[in-house]
Protein backbone atom coordinates (compact mmCIF):
# COMPACT_ATOMS: atom_id res chain seq x y z
CA UNK A 1 0.00 0.00 0.00
CA UNK A 2 1.15 3.64 -1.11
CA UNK A 3 1.63 6.80 0.84
CA UNK A 4 0.95 8.64 -2.06
CA UNK A 5 -1.72 10.82 -2.27
CA UNK A 6 -2.76 10.42 -6.16
CA UNK A 7 -2.35 13.70 -8.32
CA UNK A 8 -3.30 15.29 -11.89
CA UNK A 9 -1.68 17.98 -13.94
CA UNK A 10 0.90 20.10 -12.88
CA UNK A 11 -0.03 19.09 -9.06
CA UNK A 12 2.47 16.41 -9.35
CA UNK A 13 5.10 19.04 -9.11
CA UNK A 14 4.05 19.10 -5.38
CA UNK A 15 6.01 15.53 -5.84
CA UNK A 16 9.06 16.46 -7.37
CA UNK A 17 11.74 18.40 -5.86
CA UNK A 18 15.56 19.64 -6.86
CA UNK A 19 17.96 18.28 -4.05
CA UNK A 20 21.11 20.97 -4.04
CA UNK A 21 24.32 19.62 -5.42
CA UNK A 22 23.01 16.72 -6.65
CA UNK A 23 21.61 16.54 -10.61
CA UNK A 24 18.63 15.66 -11.59
CA UNK A 25 15.18 15.82 -10.19
CA UNK A 26 13.56 13.61 -7.32
CA UNK A 27 10.47 12.42 -6.47
CA UNK A 28 9.26 12.36 -3.30
CA UNK A 29 8.29 9.32 -1.83
CA UNK A 30 8.23 9.70 1.74
CA UNK A 31 9.13 11.04 4.80
CA UNK A 32 11.16 9.10 7.21
CA UNK A 33 12.70 9.96 11.13
CA UNK A 34 16.11 10.63 9.39
CA UNK A 35 15.24 12.83 6.57
CA UNK A 36 12.79 12.08 3.58
CA UNK A 37 13.34 9.27 0.68
CA UNK A 38 13.18 10.33 -2.84
CA UNK A 39 13.63 8.36 -6.45
CA UNK A 40 15.61 9.86 -8.62
CA UNK A 41 14.21 10.76 -11.83
CA UNK A 42 16.00 8.98 -14.70
CA UNK A 43 16.12 5.75 -15.96
CA UNK A 44 18.22 4.28 -12.82
CA UNK A 45 14.80 5.37 -10.46
CA UNK A 46 17.86 5.25 -7.24
CA UNK A 47 15.82 6.02 -4.17
CA UNK A 48 17.79 7.92 -1.68
CA UNK A 49 17.61 9.47 1.78
CA UNK A 50 18.16 12.67 1.91
CA UNK A 51 19.06 14.41 5.21
CA UNK A 52 17.20 17.10 7.24
CA UNK A 53 19.79 19.49 6.71
CA UNK A 54 19.72 19.19 2.76
CA UNK A 55 18.17 21.97 0.75
CA UNK A 56 14.97 20.61 -1.06
CA UNK A 57 12.99 22.43 -3.27
CA UNK A 58 9.99 21.44 -4.67
CA UNK A 59 8.75 22.57 -7.75
CA UNK A 60 5.63 23.17 -7.37
CA UNK A 61 7.16 26.22 -5.09
CA UNK A 62 9.04 27.61 -7.21
CA UNK A 63 8.98 30.61 -9.83
CA UNK A 64 10.27 32.88 -12.31
CA UNK A 65 10.75 36.42 -11.41
CA UNK A 66 8.79 38.94 -14.00
CA UNK A 67 8.93 42.40 -14.54
CA UNK A 68 5.16 43.07 -15.16
CA UNK A 69 2.02 43.47 -12.57
CA UNK A 70 2.82 39.60 -11.20
CA UNK A 71 6.19 39.39 -9.56
CA UNK A 72 6.63 36.37 -11.03
CA UNK A 73 4.57 33.40 -12.72
CA UNK A 74 4.81 30.14 -11.56
CA UNK A 75 6.97 26.89 -12.96
CA UNK A 76 4.06 25.09 -13.69
CA UNK A 77 2.67 27.90 -15.84
CA UNK A 78 6.35 28.47 -17.54
CA UNK A 79 5.74 24.47 -17.76
CA UNK A 80 2.95 24.60 -19.84
CA UNK A 81 3.82 27.65 -21.89
CA UNK A 82 6.79 25.64 -23.09
CA UNK A 83 4.65 22.80 -23.89
CA UNK A 84 2.12 24.59 -25.94
CA UNK A 85 5.60 26.28 -28.14
CA UNK A 86 8.17 23.91 -28.41
CA UNK A 87 5.85 19.71 -27.81
CA UNK A 88 7.44 17.34 -25.49
CA UNK A 89 10.75 17.93 -26.34
CA UNK A 90 12.83 21.71 -26.19
CA UNK A 91 15.29 20.45 -28.64
CA UNK A 92 17.59 23.65 -27.16
CA UNK A 93 21.00 22.18 -26.11
CA UNK A 94 21.52 23.25 -22.50
CA UNK A 95 25.55 22.43 -22.99
CA UNK A 96 26.17 23.96 -26.57
CA UNK A 97 23.60 26.82 -26.87
CA UNK A 98 24.55 30.32 -26.45
CA UNK A 99 23.62 32.74 -23.70
CA UNK A 100 21.66 34.60 -26.35
CA UNK A 101 19.73 31.48 -27.69
CA UNK A 102 18.96 30.60 -23.95
CA UNK A 103 17.70 34.15 -22.82
CA UNK A 104 15.62 34.36 -26.54
CA UNK A 105 14.42 30.61 -25.65
CA UNK A 106 13.03 31.62 -22.30
CA UNK A 107 12.35 35.41 -23.58
CA UNK A 108 9.65 33.58 -26.42
CA UNK A 109 7.84 31.61 -23.17
CA UNK A 110 8.09 34.05 -20.77
CA UNK A 111 8.40 37.52 -22.83
CA UNK A 112 8.54 39.67 -19.21
CA UNK A 113 10.65 37.84 -17.12
CA UNK A 114 13.59 39.83 -14.79
CA UNK A 115 16.66 40.18 -17.29
CA UNK A 116 18.39 40.63 -13.87
CA UNK A 117 17.32 38.37 -11.55
CA UNK A 118 16.62 35.28 -13.80
CA UNK A 119 20.24 33.84 -14.46
CA UNK A 120 21.27 31.88 -17.92
CA UNK A 121 22.16 29.01 -15.54
CA UNK A 122 18.21 29.07 -14.16
CA UNK A 123 17.56 28.87 -17.79
CA UNK A 124 19.35 25.88 -18.02
CA UNK A 125 17.37 24.28 -15.39
CA UNK A 126 14.13 25.42 -16.87
CA UNK A 127 15.14 23.49 -19.75
CA UNK A 128 17.04 20.66 -18.15
CA UNK A 129 13.59 19.65 -15.81
CA UNK A 130 11.11 20.47 -18.27
CA UNK A 131 12.69 17.42 -20.37
CA UNK A 132 13.23 15.16 -17.43
CA UNK A 133 9.35 16.00 -16.70
CA UNK A 134 7.90 15.14 -20.00
CA UNK A 135 10.02 12.00 -20.36
CA UNK A 136 9.63 10.75 -16.86
CA UNK A 137 6.11 11.88 -15.70
CA UNK A 138 4.32 12.70 -19.12
CA UNK A 139 1.42 12.26 -17.27
CA UNK A 140 1.88 15.63 -15.83
CA UNK A 141 1.15 17.78 -19.00
CA UNK A 142 -1.38 15.13 -20.28
CA UNK A 143 -3.78 16.18 -17.24
CA UNK A 144 -2.58 19.56 -17.28
CA UNK A 145 -3.44 20.45 -21.03
CA UNK A 146 -7.13 19.69 -20.66
CA UNK A 147 -7.07 22.07 -17.18
CA UNK A 148 -4.96 24.87 -18.78
CA UNK A 149 -7.92 25.77 -20.90
CA UNK A 150 -10.95 26.57 -18.21
CA UNK A 151 -8.73 28.39 -15.96
CA UNK A 152 -7.09 30.44 -18.53
CA UNK A 153 -10.68 31.89 -19.04
CA UNK A 154 -10.97 33.66 -16.19
CA UNK A 155 -9.55 32.05 -12.86
CA UNK A 156 -7.23 34.35 -11.42
CA UNK A 157 -7.49 32.66 -7.84
CA UNK A 158 -3.75 31.99 -8.50
CA UNK A 159 -1.42 33.96 -5.85
CA UNK A 160 2.32 33.84 -7.47
CA UNK A 161 5.32 32.23 -5.11
CA UNK A 162 8.40 33.39 -4.24
CA UNK A 163 11.30 32.67 -6.68
CA UNK A 164 12.35 28.92 -5.60
CA UNK A 165 10.91 28.47 -1.86
CA UNK A 166 12.87 26.41 0.26
CA UNK A 167 10.88 23.42 1.08
CA UNK A 168 12.07 20.89 3.44
CA UNK A 169 9.99 18.24 4.13
CA UNK A 170 12.54 16.22 5.96
CA UNK A 171 12.75 19.19 8.82
CA UNK A 172 8.75 19.17 8.57
CA UNK A 173 9.06 15.34 8.82
CA UNK A 174 11.40 15.37 11.83
CA UNK A 175 9.21 18.03 13.62
CA UNK A 176 5.64 15.45 12.66
CA UNK A 177 7.89 12.85 14.41
CA UNK A 178 8.88 15.25 17.28
CA UNK A 179 5.40 15.92 18.15
CA UNK A 180 4.30 12.33 17.87
CA UNK A 181 6.97 11.31 20.98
Amino acid sequence: MSDKVESTGMDLLKEVANVSGKPGLFRILKPSRAGVIVESLDEKREKTLIGPTARVSVLKDVSIFTDGAEESVALSEVFLKIREIHGEEVTLSVKSASDKELIEFLAEVLPDFDRTKVYVSDIKKVITWYNLLSKHIPEAFVASEAEAEPAAAGDAATEPVAEDTKEEPAKKAAKKEKSKA
